[in-house]
């Protein structure tokens, strides 16, 4: 019997229209009716989640930046945290910089960017469409490594973007030679970094002892390279069937893509 069921966002729980189908978000909700918990595991900055995890109309704790931190979503409570120390913030800031590669970085609840590019676009076109307390706070700073040099605001995320594989790969190489890091990709065109030790995983293993539950008691979804720390902890490891080969390969079980209501037909097979 399953008592927790942690999903992935992008890819996993949105469809191709970044949206939660109406059966993926009955299926959850059933599940909070039958008494079992469920969290939302993202990449994503927090305040981004709480706005998908407040349509599925269900309070769930939110693993944010690949498991650098929990909150509570009903207080917006930290339950957990890792932040990236300010040393190895200003490291992988200065390999983005001296290789002229796009960067931002996440706060508790403010995205950094020096320039309107990639995901700092997405977010700002989101934020017209959304409710004030609902938007991302974006902040374009002028100079990131002074900002992070001068802040004591702890940092819990840093990704580069790039469409040029090679040049993603050097960046990795790069940054992986700091040991006090931990490196992943959420996209194919992305590298994330956290503090050492930060997985979806770790995150999970903070969660079951605040929820009382057991490993074998959770089941999880993903479809990218920073969900595979999950799949494998979990007692149930899913993968969709659009997720990369890799994911599939560490996968329990194998469903329906996430235009398909892939984490609804898996729940009713092995939750409800």
């Amino acid at each position: 019997m399953y008592k927790l069921v942690v999903s992935d966002m992008d890819g996993t729980l949105l469809n191709s229209n970044h949206e939660v189908s109406e059966k993926n978000k009955a299926a959850l909700k059933e599940c909070v009716e039958k008494g079992v918990h469920v969290a939302i595991a993202t990449g994503r900055i927090y305040t981004s989640a709480r706005v998908y995890a407040k349509h599925l109309e269900i309070l769930t704790p939110i693993i944010a930046c690949n498991g650098a931190m929990i909150r509570n979503m009903k207080t917006d409570e930290v339950l957990y945290e890792s932040h990236i120390k300010k040393e190895d913030c200003l490291k992988v800031v200065e390999i983005a910089k001296k290789n002229q590669i796009y960067f931002h970085y996440y706060s508790g609840d403010t995205f950094y960017t020096e320039e309107l590019e990639y995901s700092s676009v997405f977010y700002s076109e989101w934020n017209k469409t959304l409710n004030e307390e609902d938007q991302i706070k974006i902040q374009l700073v002028e100079d990131a490594y002074a900002h992070i040099k001068n802040s004591k605001e702890p940092i819990y995320k840093i990704q580069m973007i790039s469409e040029d594989p090679e040049m993603l790969m050097k960046m990795r190489k790069e940054v992986e030679k700091i040991s006090s890091i931990e490196c992943c990709k959420s996209w194919h065109n992305n590298i994330e970094i956290m503090n050492k030790g930060v997985s979806k995983a770790s995150a999970i293993k903070e969660l079951e002892k605040l929820l009382n539950v057991q490993q074998e008691e959770i089941i999880c979804f993903g479809d990218n390279e920073n969900d595979i720390s999950m799949l494998n902890y979990a007692g149930m490891g899913v993968a969709m069937d659009n997720a990369e080969d890799i994911v599939k390969q560490n996968a329990d079980y194998i469903t329906a893509t996430n235009n398909e209501d892939g984490v609804e037909k898996a729940l009713r097979k092995f939750v409800l």
